[in-house]
């Protein structure tokens, strides 16, 4: 195991970002080694390039491929090739499957039955807090929440689902090369449960031409995609469109008509995607086997057991879930000092009951 290994990283470092060479390669051997037997005249002969051929038959090459297993090693992370029994099965069923997958975290979790939250970068307060609502939910219902640790609905999703249970995050870059920078906590906090796994080796720039590719592995490792939140021109149609080849269920939740961010969700929806304003429409559109699974742990429906004063829940009641209100606003429609807003607010917020925005904004949580 430990011999193919090598040869497989040894591939996957020349060819991670060239698919179609690779598909090519790998569907015309019987297995890994013999495509170190051949000829460079042969390796050519399928339609791939000619540096490319040269330099994945180089002993350079296979010395290069033991030091990155080594290094993902010292840094206690794991390697999974497409002809591991861990290998998802999901993944492997699409038409081009990343034939290495590097991961921190655990390993079972590929087994999990997932669903796959995207969305916008830059995103509305109503979008993020359905991200964050309905990420929660799903994963206290048993399900891994899929994403892709980019800002905006990418990362909201990941933060939710911890709150619940369990998520999984796909990288456009290399483990030792987290991007954006700002999600290395978030990171940290998914490989302590879950995992965070990419084709890309361990210091792999996130160029921008990565994430098109790596939106292929997020639908495929998922059951069903839901996008929230997508401007005309956005990845995560890209994402729909790639789970719809793969044969997975695409759902979208629907925003205000007048929204940019809202043309992608809508436009799915008209085109027959399922529309989802909850956990329970999501549950509805996945397998029979897995939806009666689901349904046995639902999260319960109450309302929070916080008791709230009078002055809590005047502020609680001025708050919206869909949009931000200054704290100026706040302070002239309660009739509070600014002294006993911030207090209240304070109070709300350590209850997780609200959410705070930069510029002193203030939002319900769903």
């Amino acid at each position: 195991m430990e011999d193919k290994l090598k040869y497989w990283v040894c591939l996957n470092l020349v060819f991670a970002e060239h698919l179609k060479e690779l598909k090519s390669i790998v569907g015309n051997f019987p297995t890994v080694k013999d495509i170190f037997k051949a000829r460079q005249s042969h390796i050519r002969a399928l339609g791939v390039d000619k540096e490319r051929a040269k330099a994945l038959l180089s002993s350079r090459m296979i010395d290069k491929a033991c030091r990155e297993i080594e290094q993902l090693r010292k840094k206690k992370y794991n390697i999974l090739t497409i002809d591991d029994d861990n290998y998802p099965e999901h993944l492997r069923e699409i038409f081009d499957p990343p034939i290495v997958l590097y991961y921190a975290g655990d390993v079972k979790l590929f087994k999990n039955p997932a669903v796959a939250i995207v969305g916008a970068r830059k995103t509305t307060p109503y979008g993020r807090a359905v991200a964050e609502k309905l990420s929660a939910d799903l994963a206290e219902c048993g399900l891994t929440v899929i994403s892709g640790m980019a800002r905006g609905i990418d990362s909201l999703a990941h933060w939710g689902a911890l709150k619940g249970g369990k998520t999984l995050a796909v990288l456009g870059s290399g483990l030792g090369n987290i991007y954006p920078r700002e999600n290395k906590k978030l990171f940290e906090r998914i490989i302590e449960t879950g995992v965070v796994v990419t084709e890309y080796s361990l210091k792999t720039d996130p160029l921008g031409f990565h994430f098109p590719l790596r939106n292929r592995i997020i639908s495929g490792l998922a059951i069903a995609l839901v996008v929230i939140e997508a401007a005309k021109k956005s990845g995560s149609l890209i994402s729909a469109r790639l789970a719809l080849e793969q044969n997975r269920e695409v759902m979208a939740v629907p925003g205000n008509i007048t929204s940019e961010l809202s043309w992608g969700t809508n436009w799915l929806i008209k085109t027959g995607a399922k529309p989802v304003t909850d956990w329970e429409d999501v549950v509805e559109g996945l397998p029979l086997y897995i939806k009666e699974k689901v349904l046995m742990r639902k999260p319960e429906k109450t309302e929070k057991g916080l008791r709230l004063n009078g002055q809590e829940k005047k502020i609680y009641d001025l708050l919206k879930p869909d949009s931000l209100i200054h704290i100026d606003d706040i302070v002239e429609r309660s009739g509070l000092s600014v002294s006993e807003v911030l207090s209240e607010l304070l109070k709300l917020e350590l209850n997780g009951m609200i959410d705070q925005s930069p510029g002193k904004y203030f939002q319900r949580k769903l």
